[in-house]
Formats: structure tokens, sequence, C-alpha cells
């Protein structure tokens, strides 16, 4: 499908820091699930990581896996030798760290790099000519890719040749004009740099919001020339590239700090939200698999289960939660006692949804008085495209006393609002029973029965923390779950109520 189009295809894997992870799992379903092949691939800063490991042959999912099982606390290096200068350090870390634990255990050979038939640019800024340079893989070595990442303060620049290197970012983050001076057509852009609109104090937070200010405006002046070449193109004028420049753009906002991250964890969702991302983006696109997607390599599955207890009111008739809450009367009485059921904790911590089955049983005179959960699935801190506003889902089938199947779909509100809301948010259940068995989406077409919102008071809350269970081979994975899970959960607390501190917990 790709392969014998005339179109010259270039693959553009732009910087984000740590970010570029989820660029990771994109390309494991661009090179490998459908099939796509390009005829030159460009690389700026975070992005030259997987363009070294591109050149070098590896598949979308070898890229992908890379950065699944990468060693992140073994490349941590402080740069203490320098703290004694204070204000005037060469650097806060080293990358050296990067090269004997990390780069190793990608498995990169800087010979078959070299060696590469791929075209494609690596992007470095030699500080000491003041100038870009766009180096083809024969040029590339492990010094000029450590400089490709090497940000100015927080890693000291490269030496290489009585010339200092570093980061180009602060010119290019996806040099499009290099692809397009090399006869691209289509450009396929992986976007990872946030480009949110909210302003956080502190030099950390400044300083990637210069990186954001440099990066994003570059690119957008990038795209609106290409657009005006286009506009000129369709009036049947030369423009300025001389054809058409079609753009594939994946933009994805990735809740991975660019460099401050301790997380194997956090690594593998974010890789995994890039390839469940990216098969949405094809998707939508009409672009179809030409294989089917592998499953995400699991260790040796450990669960995890605890019940969950929540009272409130609902009314029959209406679908307003908080009109629904406030008709207190026992009829409208409702009680629901869950039990979470994680199959397997990797998957759950580490895959997107974050889905666990339910069971249990819904107790409301109304409907029928205790009436058992037929089915029941839930999804703890989802994000719908931004990481700071997340929502706990629920969604329980069951039938009432006459044997008509009901939906109870509710969601948890996760959001950081003037004033100490965590508790309030965390604990508070926004609550609807539909009439019959209602998928995801489907709810809008479906007869709301009842509305209102059920709560976990503070006694139960405290009886759910002596719930939790774990099942395992052995008693440090049963452990390690419980301790993968607990900071799991406060790091997507993090996110939302402490990112001023620093935008996503490093845990």
């Amino acid at each position: 499908m790709f392969a014998n189009s005339n179109k010259k295809r270039s693959l553009i894997l732009a910087g984000g820091g740590l970010k570029v992870a989820f660029q990771a799992g994109v390309l494991q379903v661009w090179l490998d699930e459908v099939g796509l092949e390009f005829d030159h691939a460009d690389g700026a800063s975070g992005g030259t990581f997987n363009l070294a490991m591109y050149c070098q042959g590896m598949s979308g999912t070898q890229m992908a896996d890379n950065w699944r099982n990468i060693p992140i606390r073994n490349g941590i290096e402080f740069n203490w030798r320098q703290y004694q200068k204070l204000i005037y350090a060469r650097s806060i870390l080293t990358m050296d760290k990067w090269r004997e634990n990390i780069f190793s255990s990608w498995g990169l050979d800087w010979e078959v790099i070299r060696a590469s038939s791929k075209e494609a640019t690596f992007n470095v800024y030699n500080f000491t000519k003041h100038q870009l340079e766009i180096l083809p893989p024969n040029q590339m070595n492990e010094d000029l890719l450590v400089a490709c990442g090497s940000l100015p303060m927080w890693f000291p620049p490269v030496e290489i040749k009585g010339n200092l290197y570093i980061d180009a970012v602060y010119l290019t983050d996806a040099n499009l004009m290099a692809a397009i001076r090399r006869g691209a057509d289509e450009l396929w852009i992986i976007w990872t740099v946030s480009d949110r609109p909210v302003w956080h104090d502190g030099f950390v937070a400044n300083y990637f919001q210069i990186i954001e200010t440099t990066a994003n405006g570059h690119f957008r002046q990038d795209l609106r020339r290409i657009e005006a070449n286009n506009t000129a193109i369709a009036a049947g004028q030369s423009g300025e590239f001389g054809r058409h420049i079609d753009l594939k753009i994946l933009k994805g906002e990735v809740p991975l700090h660019y460099l401050i991250n301790l997380s194997s964890d956090r690594f593998k969702e974010s890789v995994n939200r890039g390839v469940e991302f990216a098969r949405e983006w094809c998707q939508e696109r009409g672009i179809t698999a030409t294989k089917s997607g592998g499953s995400i390599p699991t260790e040796p599955m450990t669960k995890l289960r605890f019940t969950e207890e929540m009272k409130g009111y609902i009314t029959l008739g209406e679908s307003d939660y908080r009109a629904g809450f406030k008709s207190e009367d026992n009829g409208s009485y409702l009680m629901v006692e869950l039990t979470i059921k994680m199959d397997d904790v990797e998957k759950f911590i580490t895959e997107p949804q974050h889905d666990a089955s339910v069971e249990g049983e819904i107790n409301c005179e109304i409907l029928g008085g205790k009436l058992p959960i037929e089915k029941g699935r839930f999804n703890l801190f989802i994000d719908e495209g931004d990481p700071t506003h997340k929502k706990m889902l629920y969604r329980l089938y069951f039938k009432d006393i006459a044997g008509h199947p009901l939906t109870l779909d509710g969601f948890k509100d996760v959001k950081d609002d003037p004033g100490f809301d965590l508790w309030s948010d965390t604990s508070t259940l926004y609550t609807r029973i539909y009439r019959g068995q209602i998928e995801p989406g489907g709810e809008q077409f479906a007869e709301i029965v009842a509305a209102g919102i059920i709560q976990i008071h503070l006694v139960d809350f405290l009886k759910q923390l002596t719930t939790f269970r774990a099942e395992g081979p052995t008693a440090a994975s049963r452990v390690s779950a419980l301790t993968r899970f607990g900071i799991f959960f406060l790091g997507k607390l993090w996110d939302v109520y402490a990112n001023q501190v620093l935008l996503y917990g490093p845990y």
C-alpha cells in the first residue's frame, strides 16, 4: 500500500525529552502494524535516540520495547564535582550513565548505524561555530548522539574535535525544512512537546516552558510556511517549495516529564499510550493495519483486589446528578458494594485505560432490593486530553427485581479546583442508571431511569484500606504489586494536585 506510492515520505521524529517514549509506541504501529515505509527520516533532540535505533534497522516494536524496559534509574548521574561552583556549575547531571547503561541496553551499534542505507538526518547545534549541523548516519557516533540531547544547564556540552555541541532544540525540534529540501512530499510528524496554555512558576517549569516556546514557535512558523505554499499551489502559483506538501501530524499530550522521571511504569504507560493513540489516529484516517498488533509484554501475572462501598441517593426520572441526590427519602437510597479485581497488575498499571473488572451487588429498594452485578468494569485515572484532569469510571450491568437489564454508569471527577478538594473528588461518584445494557458511548441514545450521587464515607474508606489483597507466585511479587499500585495511585494524584511543584510525578 505504502511502498508503491510515488510520493516521497519523510518521518519526522521531533524532540520531547523523555516523552519520546510515546513516539516509540507510535512507531510500533506505523512501522510494524501499518507497514509504513519512509524515504527519509529526521530527528531532533530526544527524537534522535529513536532515529539512531531506526537507522540501525530496529523494528518499531523493538524500539518500543527498549523504552518499555529502559533502566532509567541506572541512567541518572549527578555532576557532583561541579556543585562546589554553585551557580557557575557546568551542569546538574551528566550523560555518562546513559552511555554506559541505557545505550548499551538498547544495543546501539555504531558501525551498523554508520553503515545504514537509510536516508536520515540528525540535528545538533555546534555552539563553537554557532550553526546548526545536519548530519547523515555515516557521520554520527555516540558523542554526537549525546550532544543531540544535551540540554544546557542539565547536561554539559560535548566537546568534539575542539568544538562544543549541544541540543538543537532552541533552533528546531523538528526540521521540516530539511525534509522538504530532500524532496519530501509528505511529512509524517510525531509531536510530543506540550502546547497547553498553562503557565507554571518555578525555574524548572520555566526552563521547560522556554523549550516549549521555542519548539512550538518554530514548528508553527514552519507549518504556516507550508500552508502558504499549499495555498499558492492550489491557486496555480509556484509556491515557495514548488509542490504541495502533505502534512500528517500525530500530536500527543504525554503525561511524562521531559527529564525528571524515575518510574519504569510511567515509561511503559507512555509507550502503550503511543500505541493506543496511533491505532486510533490511523483508524480515523482510514489507514488500515497490515499486521495485527502484538500483545504488550508482561511479567508473570500478579493479581490485586480490594473492596469499595459507596452510599447516597438517586431519584427516578431525574437526569441531573445533584438534583437526584437532593431527594433524600428512603425510597431513593442507593448503596453499592464492589470488589475491584485486577487480573494482571502489570497490565493494569502500564496500559492507558487502567481497566479492571468489578463484582458485587447494588442495594436499592426502588429497584428491587439487593441486586447482583452480572458484569462490571472500572477504569482508574483516565485523562481525556488533559493529563491534569482525570476521571474514575464505573460501568455496572445488573437487572431489577423484574429481570429488566439496567446499567449503572458513574464517574469521579478528579481535578484541582480552588480549596482542598482531593477527598471529595476521589470519593464522589456521579451516577446515572440507564435502561438496558448500555455500552460506552451509547448513553446519548439510552433511557435514563435515575440519577444521583453516591459517596465513600470516611469510615468505609478506612475499612477499604484493609481489604487490599495481592496474589502472585512469590511473596516478593505480591509486595511489589501492592507497592507499584500505591506508587501509581499517588503519582496520578500528584499529576492533578501537585503539578505546581513538578508537572508530573517523578514516580
